[in-house]
C-alpha cells in the first residue's frame, strides 16, 4: 500500500475520532442545564397530544434546553415515554434528564388552583356567599341547585347517610349540615356547585363511614344525628361543652320538653347570632326549626341548622350520662349547666349581672 494511501486513510481514520468524540462532546454538553448555577424559573405549558419534537421546540423557545435536536435523540435512546400535558414550573438550572422526569412526573403547578374554607357551625346562606366571593359562582347559583329536586333524589341515591327527610317542603336547604367544613381545593374559580357539594358530602361520607356501625347498631336517624351536632355545634364553643350540651338536648327530648335553643330561633327567622338580639315576638312565633316557640315540646328543628364538624357528631353520638336539663350560653361561648329550673335561674342571674346574658326587645 502506498505510503500517501496510508497517510489519507489515518487521516480519515481521524477526522471520524475526532468527529465521533466531538459529536459525543457536544451531545454531552447539549444535556446539561442552561444555568447551571443560576436559579430562574420558567413557566411553560405543554398542550395535549404534543410530541417529542414539539417538546422540544417549546424548551428551547424557552431556553430551557440547549438544543432541541439533541433533546430529541436523548429521548429516542433513553426510549423515553409519557411526558404529560400540563402547565409546569421548570427552571433553568434543571438538565434534560431532570426535565423529562419533571414531564414523565406529571405536573404540580396549578397557576388557577384554589383553597376554599368552609367554617364549622356556618349555615347555608355563609356556604353560598363565601363559593361566591372564591369562585365564578354566585350565591343564587347555589341556591337554585339546592332547589333542583331531581338533582337533590340524585345525592341521596348516592351517599347512603342522606335519605328522604331532606326533602321535607319545611326545610330551608336539603343539604344543610351535610356539607363537611374543611378546606377544599379545586382547579380554577369554574368549579361548578355541583363540584363543591360533591367535594363537601364525600369528605362527610368519609367522616361517617367511620362510625357508621355504631350509628347501625344503635339504631341512629343520621338526620337527627346531625341536627342534634348542629345545635351542639353553635351552643358550645370547645370540646369538653360538647357533650354535656348533647345529653341535655336528649334528657329534654325523653321528657317531652321544648329545648328553648336561641340558636335555633336565630335559624328560624335567618338572621345571623351576631347581627342583634332576638325580639322576643321572633320567639314566640311557631316555625319547625324555631324550638323556643309553641307545639315544639320534645321536637328537634326539622333539620340541621349549620355545618358541623367531627367533635360535635362525636358528642352527639356520644353524649354524657348527665341528669341536665338546662343549659346557658354567654356572650363569650362559655356553656353552664343545671338539673333544675332553680340552678338555671341562678345561672341566668348570674349572667346577667356581670353583662354576658342575651337581652330581648
Amino acid at each position: 500500500m502506498k505510503k500517501g494511501l496510508i497517510i489519507a486513510i489515518i487521516v480519515i481514520i481521524l477526522v471520524i475520532v475526532i468527529g465521533v468524540f466531538g459529536a459525543i462532546t457536544f451531545y454531552n454538553s447539549s444535556l446539561k442545564a442552561v444555568r447551571k448555577d443560576e436559579s430562574n424559573e420558567v413557566i411553560v405549558e405543554i398542550k395535549n397530544g404534543s410530541t417529542a419534537t414539539d417538546i422540544a421546540e417549546v424548551l428551547k423557545e424557552k431556553n430551557l434546553i440547549k438544543n432541541a435536536f439533541t433533546f430529541k435523540i436523548y429521548t429516542k435512546l433513553n426510549k423515553i415515554s409519557g411526558m404529560q400535558a400540563g402547565t409546569y414550573k421548570l427552571n433553568q438550572n434543571m438538565d434534560v434528564k431532570q426535565i423529562v422526569e419533571s414531564l414523565k412526573k406529571g405536573t404540580d403547578y396549578f397557576p388557577d388552583e384554589i383553597n376554599i374554607t368552609f367554617l364549622e357551625g356556618k349555615n347555608m346562606r355563609w356556604i353560598a356567599k363565601n363559593i361566591e366571593e372564591n369562585t365564578n359562582n354566585t350565591e343564587n347559583d347555589v341556591f337554585e341547585k339546592l332547589e333542583d329536586e331531581e338533582y337533590i333524589k340524585s345525592l341521596i341515591d348516592k351517599y347512603w347517610f342522606l335519605t328522604d327527610e331532606i326533602l321535607n317542603k319545611d326545610i330551608y336547604y336539603p343539604l344543610e349540615g351535610y356539607l363537611f367544613p374543611d378546606t377544599y381545593n379545586f382547579s380554577s374559580k369554574n368549579v361548578t356547585v355541583e363540584d363543591i357539594f360533591s367535594a363537601m358530602l364525600d369528605q362527610m361520607e368519609e367522616k361517617l363511614e367511620d362510625y357508621k356501625e355504631e350509628i347501625n347498631r344503635n339504631g341512629y336517624n343520621v338526620h337527627k344525628l346531625l341536627t342534634v351536632a348542629s345545635i351542639v355545634e353553635l351552643e358550645a364553643a370547645n370540646v369538653e361543652d360538647r357533650s354535656g350540651v348533647a345529653s341535655v338536648i336528649y334528657n329534654r327530648l325523653r321528657k317531652n320538653m321544648a329545648l328553648g335553643s336561641d340558636v335555633t330561633t336565630y335559624y328560624a327567622i335567618k338572621v345571623d347570632m351576631s347581627e342583634r338580639d332576638l325580639y322576643q315576638s321572633e320567639l314566640n312565633t311557631y316555625n319547625p326549626y324555631n324550638t323556643r316557640g309553641p307545639r315544639m315540646e320534645g321536637k328537634l328543628p326539622i333539620g340541621p341548622i349549620g355545618s358541623v364538624g367531627i367533635e360535635s357528631i362525636k358528642a352527639a353520638l356520644y353524649p354524657n350520662e348527665t341528669e341536665y336539663l338546662y343549659f346557658v350560653a354567654d356572650k363569650n361561648g362559655k356553656v353552664y349547666f343545671g338539673k333544675n329550673n332553680e340552678e338555671h335561674n341562678k345561672n341566668i342571674q348570674m349572667l346577667q349581672n356581670k353583662g354576658l346574658w342575651y337581652t330581648y326587645e
